[in-house]
């Protein structure tokens, strides 16, 4: 087992803290340690005064056979598991003292309970390893099939010619294939990069960010594959779907590489939006003055859980006999805010956009301005 510094700190303070006991000759820590079919043995970890020598080992040592009074015992016992031992030795001619015996017996208590989460902490570590090793097998594993389906599409593609009415259809499947890739690669980013980590975070967020590739960044480039999956999935349930009628010229500014999370955000509320809301009803997504609208034509959300769904772990009424985990709308808040933005819910929608159903549930995510600015041919295009 590899003992972390943490726990040999732990040892040197704890030995150092007899220091001052006249009537002790020396402490040693000892731990168990044993191969596959070998006999358990104590090897010496640290010993006390560190100028002694270095001391036998338990085996080496015919000495230690021999009960001495001068020498007392104290295991290092976690559970039903003997880790260790404490050693401790006084002068011949002392004798022993119970509170003596009761301090050394509350550092040989802390050094087991010490020891029993190093033996935990290794068995995590090496549980981690083995799941690293699997995932970045199955990730390898992944890339061949996911580039085996690009290229079927890319031959049906050709096949199709420029004007056929399926070929939409074939550029969605490359789009999402694209999108996947995306994710696979973030997948192997992980165990390779020091993810950031806040501890104001309410969980874990997402997958490592791959950076962009092409020109730049836009909100049309993220959200165009998003509003073509809705409308295919709209079509298939025979749903109602509103889709932009235009993209406002800031949806075609560059934006930041971080930003890439607001299509993890819309595509999120568009999954809820299907998910939760009846067969049949109408949805959408309207862009407004740098905002994104996901409304759906369902029966609102009751007043007293409008709040209450936005909090980690808690969901609405709606959604109580499906499955989920209620984090998706705590966590796309606390992404939108960390870029700057909002993310609110209205059940009035024909506040938005007078062709909208008065009521329904429309959740509305702000965005900030861009902090780089567009191409000169892009905003002179729009």
């Amino acid at each position: 087992m590899q003992l972390s510094n943490r726990f040999l700190t732990l040892v040197k303070q704890q030995l150092q803290s007899f220091s001052g006991v006249d009537s002790l000759d020396k402490l040693v820590v000892y731990i168990a340690q044993s191969s596959e079919g070998d006999a358990p043995s104590f090897t010496m970890l640290d010993q006390w005064p560190p100028d002694g020598g270095r001391l036998p080992e338990i085996a080496d040592d015919p000495i230690l056979r021999i009960p001495a009074p001068e020498r007392h015992w104290f295991p290092l016992r976690h559970d039903d598991l003997l880790l260790g031992v404490l050693r401790a030795e006084q002068h011949r001619e002392s004798e022993w003292s119970d509170h003596l015996d009761r301090r050394l017996q509350a550092s040989a208590s802390a050094l087991a309970y010490s020891l029993g989460l190093e033996l935990e902490r290794s068995r995590l570590l090496d549980e981690l390893h083995q799941q690293r090793q699997q995932m970045n097998l199955v990730v390898h594993q992944l890339r061949n099939p996911l580039a085996a389906l690009r290229t079927y599409a890319q031959l049906l593609l050709r096949r199709l010619g420029p004007e056929h009415l399926q070929r939409p259809l074939v550029t969605g499947l490359l789009q999402e294939q694209a999108q996947l890739d995306r994710y696979i690669t973030s997948l192997d980013l992980i165990g390779r990069e020091n993810l950031p980590h806040s501890p104001e975070a309410p969980a874990p967020l997402l997958l490592p960010q791959v950076k962009s590739e092409g020109p730049g960044l836009t909100i049309e480039h993220l959200l165009q594959p998003l509003v073509e999956r809705a409308a295919a999935t709209a079509a298939l349930q025979n749903r109602v779907w509103q889709t932009p009628d235009h993209w406002p010229a800031w949806t075609q500014e560059i934006r930041p590489d971080d930003d890439a999370v607001i299509s993890e955000i819309v595509a999120n509320l568009l999954e809820n939006a299907f998910r939760y809301s009846p067969s049949g009803c109408p949805l959408g997504l309207i862009l407004l003055e740098r905002s994104i609208l996901i409304w759906d034509g369902g029966p609102p959300i009751p007043e007293q859980e409008q709040k209450l769904i936005f909090r980690k772990g808690e969901r609405g009424s709606s959604s109580k006999d499906q499955s989920g985990s209620g984090l998706g709308l705590a966590l796309a808040r606390h992404l939108a805010e960390e870029r700057g933005g909002a993310l609110v819910l209205s059940t009035h929608l024909n506040q938005f956009d007078p062709s909208l159903p008065s009521r329904g549930n429309a959740f509305l995510l702000s965005l900030p301005p861009s902090p780089t600015k567009a191409p000169e041919g892009l905003r002179k295009a729009n």
